[in-house]
């Protein structure tokens, strides 16, 4: 079975066609829910279980994400020159050992802070690997004119397992604990790992890149991302975003687990809102992006992020001062102020997850587009590299903010770089960017 054959037309597409592309979905959609699981639970972990504190929490974050801010450039060449299957694979069983470690050494209380970030660096540096693969790999199982839809139903596959897999973390981590929910993402990924063996091993899909020396491999990826008319606005704006992004993703947990004390449980459902709304966001994004342009539709959805995490702010404000933050039990015990809060930060999260929802496909389907195939890999590591360095700053400054002058101060920092990173983009030349317009075929791209 070949990778890239015969398929259905831009005007009929049919993904089912491509089977090969059919078991990576189903590959990753499993893993995204053990992801998503382990979200809630390493949050529980840290804040709960190990009684840590929201800058802890921050340290963890960043640990995880400092392998791409350290290696992400050379990733991406070193990716060019091995099978991506075996890389993904690699990747796969590697992290699942890692989460498995977690899990042990939590139920025998051997888990330090600094033990946990040794192992996220650890789990990080495959997660690295395994992300450049993963976005130069997607080109490979479908033909070009369906990237788009393609990472639609990606993104589809994964905003669901936000939804039900938030929702069912929460209760998973209050039945099991979170240390023993971990062994489930853990076993995601083994089957992962599974599935892409099935896979026929590609003949092409190492870049003959020996005869060129690493820096030379490192500048080129980087002219095309940041020298590119659109790419370029679009890659600043994205490293903002992320750190944003980042300071919400740290300090939401502490929120609802530490302020509010709606317990895991509550933080299941608030993640699960942001779910339900990038599920509904990812059915439109197709849609939106023929109608709006590209570039129209990510702006708007870019815009509409800052709205949503000040709707998230305004939570902790509608619980009250009298708030202990401690854990009150059952919801039907819960007073209507709590209720309200609750309400607010799903709301937000609903926003939030609805406009990530509608530019996820549409970004990364572009980038996938308008890039050669021999430049893939080095522009997705590129990218991630600064975009997960980011994160490097923004988790423990989030968690700073919120452990010195409180969440409610952290989230609309938060808010800020969001707005920040919209503006980037809308007065930028991205805004009339059309992938239409720019998408390379099949032969074009391979030739590079």
């Amino acid at each position: 079975m070949g990778i890239i054959g015969e398929g259905p037309t831009a005007t009929e597409p049919k993904l089912r066609r491509y089977p090969a592309f059919v078991r990576f979905w189903v590959a990753s959609t499993v893993s995204d829910f053990g992801t998503y699981i382990t979200t809630l639970a390493m949050s529980v972990l840290i804040l709960v279980t190990m009684s840590g504190t929201p800058f802890d929490q921050g340290l963890v974050n960043a640990a995880r994400w400092t392998p791409y801010l350290l290696f992400g450039l050379v990733a991406g060449v070193w990716i060019d020159r091995f099978p991506r299957r075996t890389v993904l694979i690699g990747g796969d069983v590697g992290r699942g050992l890692i989460l498995a470690g977690v899990a042990v050494a939590a139920v025998t209380a051997a888990l330090s802070v600094p033990a946990l970030m040794i192992l996220m660096f650890a789990f990080g540096t495959l997660a690295l690997t395994s992300d450049a693969a993963y976005q130069s790999f997607l080109p490979r199982l479908v033909s070009r004119s369906l990237l788009t839809q393609a990472n639609a139903r990606l993104q589809q596959s994964d905003t669901v397992a936000q939804t039900t897999g938030s929702a069912l973390a929460g209760g998973l981590v209050a039945l099991v604990t979170a240390p023993v929910a971990l062994l489930v993402d853990a076993v995601s990924y083994f089957f992962s790992a599974a599935v892409l063996l099935s896979l026929d091993r590609p003949s092409d899909q190492a870049a003959a890149l020996s005869g060129q020396k690493l820096r030379h491999q490192i500048a080129e990826g980087l002219r095309w991302v940041y020298g590119h008319a659109r790419l370029g606005p679009l890659a600043w704006s994205t490293h903002i975003w992320f750190i944003g992004s980042a300071i919400l993703g740290t300090v939401l947990p502490a929120v609802v687990l530490k302020d509010l004390g709606l317990g895991a449980l509550g933080l299941g459902v608030v993640m699960g809102c942001a779910g339900i709304g990038a599920v509904a966001g990812t059915t439109l994004s197709t849609r939106l992006g023929r109608r709006w342009g590209t570039g129209r539709a990510i702006v708007a959805s870019r815009l509409a992020e800052p709205l949503a995490v000040a709707v998230v702010a305004l939570a902790p404000l509608a619980a009250g001062a009298g708030n202990s933050g401690e854990a009150h039990g059952s919801p039907l015990h819960w007073p209507v102020q709590l209720w309200t809060a609750l309400v607010l930060a799903g709301v937000g999260q609903l926003l939030f997850g609805l406009a990530m929802g509608v530019k996820g496909p549409l970004e990364m389907g572009y980038q996938q587009a308008v890039t050669p195939d021999r430049l893939i890999a080095r522009m997705s590591a590129t990218r991630r590299s600064v975009n997960r360095g980011m994160i490097v700053l923004g988790a423990p400054l989030g968690g700073l903010i919120a452990t010195v002058a409180g969440s409610g101060a952290a989230l609309w920092v938060a808010a800020a770089f969001l707005l920040m990173a919209s503006l980037v983009l809308l007065f930028s030349r991205f805004r009339d960017a059309r992938i239409e317009d720019h998408q390379l075929s099949d032969e074009e791209a391979l030739r590079g």
